[in-house]
């Protein structure tokens, strides 16, 4: 018998939460699911003022969304952000893990204390996330983590992010095969270059150029590229895929 069953949906308006979904391709995720008709609710670390921005974008566009804080690493946050959806639309069918954190440095120079940041929000808060998602989501969800393309790519500076996606990525298949008779998805979004605040920090026009050029199509990613791909996932369209990473990068390793 199965521990955990899904519940059974209250009403046909199916349900999302969206975590770092307030900003770069959260926030794309966010407004393209409500397109698709879901409620929405917009998950945020620290800025409550850009959560509101999103929320006012989708109801602007006729859709229902809400913003909740919350750290993804903490899992009494992370029940609470569940329960105010649960509460405030029935339930929940969607769960895209967005959130995340990028440091760059050569690992013989990367401060360890980064290092715990780093894992701490992009493993543990996915493994957290990840966690509540396998407890609660109803028959006919999915369960959409993030990875990145440089797991393939290998660049240099990227030791400590690509080995907290890595885990991600390992994750996947173990929880879509943990979830068997729940009718419940689980996959993982690998972006290549694209064009965020997070991606564009740091990088002289000159770089941001060359990593343009790295992709047969010869331009970066857009959020809205990204979004196209979990919307995909998440739909029923989507749903015979299940445990995998999906590279979306243009043509990239």
């Amino acid at each position: 018998m199965n521990a955990h069953p899904s519940p059974q949906p209250s009403s046909t308006t199916r349900v999302a939460i969206v975590t770092g979904g307030s900003r770069g391709i959260g926030r794309a995720v966010s407004r393209r699911l409500a397109q698709d008709g879901l409620a929405v609710v917009v998950n945020y670390a620290r800025d409550a003022a850009v959560a509101e921005e999103t929320v006012a974008a989708i109801t602007a566009d006729g859709g229902r969304a809400i913003a909740v804080q919350g750290d993804v690493a903490d899992e009494n946050a992370v029940a609470a952000l569940f329960d105010r959806a649960e509460r405030e639309f029935g339930g929940v069918d969607v769960v895209v893990n967005s959130a995340g954190r990028l440091a760059l440095s050569p690992i013989a120079e990367l401060d360890l204390t980064v290092l715990d940041a780093v894992h701490r929000t992009n493993i543990r808060g996915t493994f957290v996330v990840a966690q509540q998602a396998a407890r609660r989501l109803r028959a006919g969800g999915s369960f959409v983590g993030f990875s990145t393309s440089v797991v393939g790519t290998q660049f240099p500076g990227y030791g400590a992010y690509a080995a907290s996606k890595s885990a991600v990525e390992a994750m996947t298949l173990i929880l879509a095969r943990e979830l068997r008779g729940r009718d419940i998805t689980v996959n993982t979004v690998a972006p290549g270059p694209t064009a965020t605040d997070l991606f564009l920090e740091g990088k002289t026009e000159d770089e941001i150029d060359r990593l343009a050029k790295t992709p047969p199509l010869e331009r970066l990613g857009t959020p809205e590229d990204i979004a196209h791909v979990v919307a995909f996932l998440t739909s029923p369209q989507g749903h015979w895929v299940n445990g995998q990473v999906l590279r979306a990068n243009g043509g990239m390793v």
